[in-house]
């Protein structure tokens, strides 16, 4: 796959938008809507299924059909077009730009104080773009591309 096409889907983190839970065209959308179209009016036969089966794990399913029509409804299209809606406080996409930089590891400064990340992402982030570096980013993508991103 070409390099435009790799940054419709990795951040300038290099974290993976297209995996997100918040993609407008990410399989944990598209697997949302289908298994909400499949379920169909299923909330009137988890009720009855919980009393007839005695089985409390029905009585969560509203719970969970809250999460589906949550991640349903997500529309971002990722950092490149839209600004990341998960990490508010990434500073990542503003520095690539003014930097321009495609990724992080790009950058002479990189790895800097400025990404905005808490511990856990930071060194996600660190790693991701390491990562890339070593190998370039197309090997890099052909490896995480089918993986889940979380």
């Amino acid at each position: 796959m070409e390099i435009a096409n790799i940054n419709k889907h990795l951040g300038y983190c290099g974290i993976n938008c297209g995996k997100c839970f918040a993609y407008f065209e990410g399989p944990i959308k598209e697997n949302s809507r289908k298994l909400k179209d499949s379920l169909g009016n299923f909330t009137v036969y988890a009720e009855r299924f919980s009393e007839l089966l005695n089985e409390p794990v029905f009585k969560k399913y509203r719970e969970f059909k809250e999460m589906l029509d949550y991640f349903d409804s997500m529309h971002c299209r990722g950092c490149r077009l839209d600004g990341c809606m998960i990490f508010k406080n990434c500073n990542v996409r503003a520095c690539a730009i003014e930097k321009e930089v495609d990724y992080c590891f790009q950058c002479n400064d990189f790895p800097c104080q400025n990404s905005g990340f808490d511990e856990h992402l930071k060194q996600r982030w660190i790693t991701i773009n390491s990562e890339m570096k070593n190998v370039g980013i197309e090997a890099y993508y052909e490896r995480i591309k089918d993986k889940p991103r979380y």
